[in-house]
């Protein structure tokens, strides 16, 4: 009830007269831009705020019958589980069981209460096979869901997470949300979830809030919110919203299968099958969708340059007895190409990037490098170290950055998106180095600023460094990449254009793709309404 917060330094508060009642039961979807205020209300939710961040609080804030400002941490979260951006932070034992048996322990419950609780979280969750694994062996989506099965095991009322998907592939993000929907169902969890990428959580949701500056501009259910996105907020939208809306059709699908279904009923989608229309990828009128603009080399394979800004001849990568995580990486990258590099979790994308960039060697094999290689990981609070964040990258850092006028702000008081941007702009150090690598770059970032990120790389492409993105996020991969390569099991198994990868897949692929089927290469949502506006002419 009109409850406003502001954080120590911040010139302008993060919540501003918020009012807003989640009822017992819900799934509630939190939108907006980075720094709208997602992150610091769910901190609100749990007691992080103000009593960890400090900063001052007015007005009133009740979670599970406790007042936020008067009850401590640890009655808090009794009621309330706390799952943000970067679990790892969030880890305290050594092995995944003992981290899901320490609230219940802490609480007080008998031995047989925690090992029954232990073990039907991990059931919940997908993860009995690593209750006895060490969590520093696990890759990061495994983490994330010792995360949340943790903030599970006492059976909270309300569960908040911030970007819960963000570290997860296209499988295991979508079984999650699913996951969450059905305990939210059955064991009548309150859900309050922060995302950027809202295609994949708002078939799952009751309702949409979107904050803006720290005040709800929007609270209605998500069908609405995406006709309000895009009249009001079009960097809200949805890819499909954004592809139904240009090409003048409706309503707007809240996920593939009802995008797939108004399809059909369009007829660009033949009625007694799920495949596209014959129609559509016969017509020549379909010649180059997909491959104008910046994308020429799309549909086609891409030429390798002569020379090699990186490249891993037979690259092996194995833990001392344990698995091997690489598998004879055959790999070459060109000055200035843009590479998307795609797979599950634990094929080994992470440690591609660690092998490039020299913080590990390969065990056989060779990696080389034609010069300075910067690389940001998927944590960017490890990239942070001073008080004030002017101190990280001065000035002009800053406004590449987009935080001018944030330069006294502490770092770890930015939203994720924030310090992500912040982090890149510190490894890149100003200079021009011959390779960028990234691990996860969109993890807390909004359109937006993806937007802005595929510029840059872009910009650092063109003048002559070679891109590598380690992604879950096809729509990035769509934006930016000439070329993606996928891994499984630590081997490359494609390696090619675009549009020859990700088009007519399932998984590693964008929402316009699965709804089109992949005809002509469509990728982005402006390309899939070229298509649709060109067959509706025809």
């Amino acid at each position: 009830r009109g409850f406003t917060y502001r954080y120590p330094d911040a010139s302008a508060p993060a919540l501003a007269e918020l009012t807003l009642d989640v009822e017992p039961g819900s799934f509630v979807v939190l939108a907006g831009d980075s720094g709208a205020g997602k992150s610091t209300l769910l901190r609100a939710a749990c007691g992080l705020v103000p009593h960890f961040h400090g900063g001052e609080a007015a007005g009133e804030i009740e979670v599970g019958g406790l007042d936020v400002r008067g009850a401590g941490p640890s009655e808090l979260s009794a009621v309330c589980g706390a799952v943000f951006q970067d679990p790892e932070s969030q880890v305290v034992m050594g092995s995944v069981r003992a981290e899901l048996a320490l609230a219940l322990e802490h609480s007080g419950a008998p031995p047989a209460a925690v090992a029954r609780g232990v073990e039907e979280v991990a059931l919940a969750l997908g993860i009995a096979d690593l209750l006895d694994r060490q969590v520093d062996t696990l890759s990061g989506g495994e983490l994330q869901r010792v995360s949340i099965a943790a903030a599970l095991v006492a059976r909270p009322a309300l569960l908040v997470l911030d970007e819960p998907t963000s570290q997860l592939d296209p499988v295991a993000g979508d079984e999650l949300v699913w996951l969450l929907r059905r305990l939210n169902e059955q064991w009548g969890t309150a859900v309050l979830l922060a995302e950027h990428r809202l295609e994949r959580c708002l078939p799952a949701a009751d309702r949409v809030v979107a904050l803006d500056g720290g005040r709800v501009a929007f609270d209605g259910a998500p069908a609405d919110f995406l006709d309000w996105a895009v009249e009001s907020r079009p960097v809200l939208a949805t890819p499909l919203a954004r592809l139904f809306s240009t090409a003048g059709l409706g309503p707007l699908p809240v996920s593939v299968r009802e995008a797939r279904r108004r399809l059909r009923d369009a007829g660009l989608l033949p009625a007694d099958s799920g495949t596209i229309s014959s129609t559509i990828l016969d017509s020549p009128c379909w010649a180059g969708v997909g491959q104008d603009g910046a994308e020429a080399g799309r549909g086609r394979r891409i030429r390798r340059r002569a020379s090699a800004a990186l490249e891993l001849r037979n690259a092996w990568y194995e833990i001392p007895d344990g698995p091997a995580v690489l598998r004879g990486i055959d790999l070459r990258v060109g000055p200035g190409e843009r590479v998307a590099l795609m797979g599950r979790n634990g094929a080994g994308k992470s440690t591609l990037l660690r092998l490039a960039r020299g913080l590990i060697e390969p065990t056989r094999g060779r990696a080389e490098h034609g010069g300075e290689v910067a690389l940001l990981m998927q944590n960017p609070g490890d990239y942070l170290f001073h008080e004030h964040a002017d101190e990280e990258v001065g000035q002009g850092g800053l406004e590449i950055a987009g935080l001018a006028g944030r330069g006294r702000a502490n770092p770890r008081d930015l939203s994720g998106g924030e310090r992500q941007r912040l982090a890149l702009e510190i490894v890149l150090g100003g200079g021009r180095p011959a390779v960028v690598c990234l691990d996860e770059p969109t993890r807390g970032m909004d359109r937006a600023w993806r937007a802005g990120l595929v510029r840059r790389l872009r910009d650092l492409a063109g003048a002559g460094a070679a891109v590598l993105v380690a992604t879950h996020d096809g729509e990035l991969a769509a934006e930016l990449a000439e070329r993606v390569v996928l891994l499984g099991r630590g081997e490359v198994i494609a390696d090619g254009a675009a549009a020859e990868v990700l088009a007519g897949g399932w998984y590693f692929t964008t929402d316009v793709a699965r709804a089109l089927d992949g005809a002509a290469g469509a990728l982005t949502s402006e390309e899939g309404a070229r298509l649709i506006e060109r067959e509706l002419v025809r």
